[in-house]
């Protein structure tokens, strides 16, 4: 594969602001430039920084994690990655650094695998990374979902860190059809359509919601789960002053959302949506603000709309665009922007479409802790990694 290592800037303009969850857009004016870190990426997928302020990780959907220098470009493929079912939305997926790395190297990585009876799942792993030899050791699989399904769709998958150093992983529905009350998102005797919380080793942590076994009405409840009835979660942050756990969700047709995420919450999937069955206007399960069994989305784009089907994203909390400050960052694939949330609480309105019209799907977003700069993955079979810094 062709990786080139070469620095270029443009510059670029982000554009529009929107009114209501699917309102009209109107004149903005956001002037930043683009700059390529790397190219040559075969579907990136997730990124972290390493605490050396040189290097940033970079998974790449195939199997290969990428160490690359931040300041010239240059590349090494790590070797030591897990073997991984590459096949659909399937693959090596995430990755996170533990919150003591300096002291403990472990890096965390999501990732599809194959089983035995044909299927496959979603896997979190871990294993120390020597960063001289561009290396992995010591790995160690520590948490793999049940059931396996035989789809290659909806693994959900992003993993982050809260401020107690618990690790948080997003798991897809798998692409069940199987809409009504028995959907896996909506059984929690199954690990499909959640959010796991576990512990740093993956053990499961004491004050998980369903610890005890039991769901909220006396089921039986699996003790990892800590939220469900979620489609497909590709993106997940901690804000960075309430400590608050956020995510970007897919809908159906549209009916993608933003979520806060509440310990032991039923996020509604699929009997509660804003979007419709693919190909018609007909709705998915109940209006969710009509139901009191389910967390309602804090931002939403319901069906007929056009959607905003959303890849990873990040708080803003850096010096380099001060007017962003405390602002969310969330790429869209299909829609192919990054799109920018001014935040009150759990107010949310969309105020900017960055990298617009540039055919780039954005497939994460990261802010660098030194410069604050973001830097943006865009999903493609020929992909770079670029940073926005001020005009």
């Amino acid at each position: 594969m062709n990786r080139r290592t070469y620095l270029s800037a443009t510059a670029a303009l982000g554009l529009s602001t929107l009114s209501g969850c699917a309102g009209v857009l109107s004149g903005g004016d956001d002037p930043f430039e683009t700059e390529t870190v790397v190219d040559g990426l075969e579907h990136p997928w997730g990124m972290a920084f390493l605490p050396d302020d040189e290097h940033l990780l970079v998974t790449e959907r195939p199997g290969r994690l990428a160490l690359v220098d931040r300041e010239t470009g240059d590349l090494e493929d790590v070797s030591g990655t897990p073997g991984v079912a590459d096949g659909g939305q399937g693959g090596l997926l995430d990755v996170a650094i533990h919150p003591e790395f300096d002291d403990d190297p472990w890096l965390y990585l999501t990732y599809a695998i194959g089983t035995d009876d044909g299927g496959s799942t979603t896997a979190l792993g871990r294993t120390r990374l020597d960063v001289d030899e561009a290396a992995l050791a010591d790995g160690e699989e520590l948490y793999v979902v049940e059931p396996s399904v035989d789809s290659t769709a909806h693994y959900g998958s992003r993993v982050v860190f809260d401020d107690d150093g618990l690790l948080y992983a997003t798991v897809g529905d798998r692409g069940s059809k199987d809409f009504g009350e028995d959907h896996y998102s909506q059984d929690l005797t199954t690990e499909i359509g959640t959010t796991l919380r576990l512990e740093d080793d993956g053990s499961i942590p004491e004050d998980n919601p369903f610890v005890d076994g039991e769901g909220p009405a006396g089921e039986d409840a699996l003790e990892a789960i800590y939220s469900y009835g979620h489609r497909n979660a590709q993106g997940m942050t901690v804000h960075p002053e309430t400590g608050n756990l956020w995510q970007s969700e897919h809908g159906e047709e549209d009916g993608d959302e933003l979520n806060v995420v509440e310990a032991g919450g039923n996020y509604g999937w699929p009997i509660a949506h804003t979007g419709c069955e693919y190909g018609t206007d007909d709705l998915v399960g109940d209006d969710p603000f009509e139901r009191d069994d389910v967390v309602d989305p804090v931002y939403y784009w319901e069906c007929t709309t056009g959607g905003f089907p959303p890849g990873g994203m990040a708080f803003y909390d850096g010096d380099a665009f001060t007017e962003w400050e405390g602002d969310l960052l969330v790429g869209t694939l299909a829609g192919e922007y990054l799109g920018r949330f001014t935040v009150d609480g759990t107010d949310v309105e969309e105020s900017d479409r960055l990298l617009e019209g540039r055919g780039w799907r954005i497939r994460d977003v990261a802010v660098a802790p030194d410069t604050g700069y973001p830097y943006v993955a865009v999903d493609d079979a020929d992909a770079p990694i670029v940073r926005l810094l001020p005009e």
